[in-house]
């Protein structure tokens, strides 16, 4: 169905109002972030079916890049085509840029962070109750089966025994195509993992060079490139990358701009924008983070037309059901590990029950709850 010129800017206005707003309230990290989005996308605005959106969110985990940014490009595009793509995935990206930006200033005059755990003890609590919440509503349309429910509760139990994230993934996904029926890999299954597989190639790695500032832009464009997995692995590539082979940066300067990326809303990914800035200024700000989200434009727009098709063929349906469990499993498994700080202390089980209590018993919504916690933990909880 095509859109009129005036319906299709009206979408665009909406995709820009909303994922301004959960760029700038997104903490949390992916689970929060696809959380609120679920919410926002599914429940309240009925853009498109849960089913709809859970295959989006299994498509994400075929492809490196962040997840959640990913997930909202995907959005974009379903609502209004390939501006929607641009303008959904800049205007999540773009609060974060600016915030961290202002971080990374401030870390340079001054040559230190603020203190911030009061705001994490005040975030955690609230994402907590935000994501089991998301996961009890997409759980009931992605365990359609008892065979779908087994693999997952198979793929949580290897994530929390330390297998890799992809490997638990691609082993439920295989699994699920063979409880179908057998394994028949069909061309769309194969075009949606060529990009993944062939990506390590870039990895190779170079003579030390002195700063450049195509060098910085490369460096983080291959990074996006390459990058399955959380935090830790983001925090493996920029080691070898920025601290041992270029030198630009040292260890703690590396610690700290995660730190950084874990503590403000949006994408953990803007943990470039930090070390750009650090490095190369207010160019190098905007170089870094364009190229370490750039990939993830590219591979949502040659894999999201993919996934109607992948639904359509019963080896890459299977392939995809097995995926989308396996990704609530790695869900699952985050917001178990938040838990133990979540529910640390009286006061942060105390707004916990009363975040789940707003949840299931007003209409108010997780976008307002964050930052409340934020608030609330800083005024409360900052030594």
């Amino acid at each position: 169905m095509s859109l009129s010129a005036s319906s299709r800017a009206a979408r665009l206005r909406e995709l820009a109002v909303l994922f301004l707003k959960l760029g700038t309230v997104g903490f949390g990290g992916p689970a929060a972030h696809v959380a609120m989005m679920e919410e926002e996308v599914v429940r309240r605005r009925g853009w498109m079916t849960r089913e709809r959106f859970l295959d989006l969110w299994g498509a994400t985990f075929l492809i490196p890049g962040p997840n959640s940014t990913e997930m909202a490009i995907h959005i974009g595009h379903e609502r209004a085509g390939w501006r929607g793509l641009l303008v959904a995935g800049t205007a999540f990206i773009l609060p974060a840029f600016l915030i961290v930006l202002a971080f990374a200033w401030g870390y340079r005059t001054w040559g230190s962070l603020p203190e911030l755990s009061g705001v994490l003890a005040g975030v955690k609590p609230v994402v907590f109750a935000v994501v089991v919440q998301a996961l009890f509503g997409l759980a009931r349309s992605a365990f359609k089966n008892l065979r779908l429910t087994a693999l997952g509760v198979a793929a949580f139990v290897a994530s929390a025994a330390g297998l890799h994230e992809l490997v638990v993934l691609l082993a439920t996904g295989v699994a699920a195509v063979a409880l179908e029926g057998g394994f028949r890999p069909s061309r769309s299954a194969a075009a949606i993992w060529l990009p993944a597989a062939g990506a390590p190639a870039l990895l190779t790695a170079v003579a030390p060079v002195p700063f450049a500032f195509g060098t910085l832009f490369w460096t983080f464009a291959k990074i996006g490139s390459v990058l399955f997995g959380s935090g830790y692995v983001l925090l493996a590539f920029l080691r070898t990358d920025l601290v041992e082979r270029l030198g630009w940066i040292t260890e703690a300067q590396l610690l700290d701009a995660l730190a950084v990326g874990q503590v403000t809303p949006g994408p953990l990914f803007t943990t470039a924008t930090f070390i750009g800035f650090l490095v190369g200024g207010g160019v190098g700000a905007v170089l870094a983070t364009a190229g370490i989200f750039l990939p993830a434009f590219v591979f949502v727009a040659a894999s999201g037309p993919l996934v109607p098709r992948l639904r359509a063929s019963p080896t890459a349906g299977a392939l995809l059901d097995g995926v989308n469990v396996a990704s609530l499993a790695l869900m699952a498994r985050v917001t178990g590990e938040l838990a133990r700080t979540a529910l640390a202390t009286p006061l942060a089980l105390l707004l916990t029950l009363a975040s789940a209590a707003l949840l299931l018993g007003t209409r108010v919504r997780s976008a307002w709850l964050l930052p409340a916690g934020a608030l609330l933990g800083w005024l409360t909880m900052t030594p």
